[in-house]
């Protein structure tokens, strides 16, 4: 019997009415969504968070009443399992590395057409950190500044390899395959991963062992 398929629930919070209207029709007219809230302030999305089962949130970041990443980061307490991208006029080094630090795994430019948000989700869905090519910059121009003080996270040569895989956007079956290992070990070697680096993603994880010269080039 197949299994049957489940939309992602998502929750929406962009201020901007036009922008929010839109993002909200292309997830009506997309079969592998479900809209469960659409909101125009944090306090309406920390409120729906609280009682809404969310399998991903979409945020801006500057908002009326606070900053998206606060609702991240309860999402992040509430919804373990549940992901966060950003769509965003901000590309500032602060605001990138606030959202990712937050527990973000995506970060998307308002500039992006309707196919490339659908994309950006299935990405996201399929275990990649969707990020618009002028946030990457960013984060290339972070990780190229001088390496931080004391002493770096002990990584296991398998971890490193995962790690590999995942700044390359493995997803944890190809990961499994890639390197011979049941896809059921993937996920405990990359939350061991997470508690060496002090990561909440795979985005955030990637970017800590850069800074510390993890990986190789």
């Amino acid at each position: 019997m197949a299994e049957e398929f489940i939309p992602l629930r998502i929750l929406l919070l962009e201020d901007n009415q036009a922008l929010r209207e839109r993002f909200a029709r292309i997830m009506d007219q997309w079969s592998g969504a479900c809209l469960v809230a659409s909101c125009a302030t944090l306090q309406q999305a920390l409120e729906v968070l609280q009682t809404t089962s969310v399998d991903l949130l979409i945020a801006d970041l500057d908002l009326p009443d606070g900053h998206g990443a606060q609702a991240i980061r309860r999402l992040r307490e509430l919804h373990t399992e549940a992901e966060a991208m950003v769509i965003t006029a901000l590309a500032d080094e602060n605001s990138v590395l606030d959202a990712i630090e937050a527990g973000a795994a995506g970060y998307l430019l308002k500039d992006a057409e309707s196919f490339e948000l659908i994309e950006a989700i299935e990405e996201l869905r399929a275990g990649r950190s969707p990020i618009s090519t002028a946030i990457a910059r960013v984060l290339v121009r972070r990780m190229s500044k001088a390496a931080p003080e004391g002493q770096a996270p002990r990584l296991t040569p398998r971890e490193v390899e995962i790690l590999q895989g995942i700044a390359k956007g493995f997803t944890y079956a190809e990961l499994g395959e890639w390197l011979g290992i049941s896809h059921q070990t993937v996920p405990v070697h990359i939350k061991n991963i997470y508690r060496k680096l002090s990561a909440n993603n795979r985005s955030e994880a990637v970017y800590e062992a850069q800074r510390w010269g993890l990986l190789r080039s």
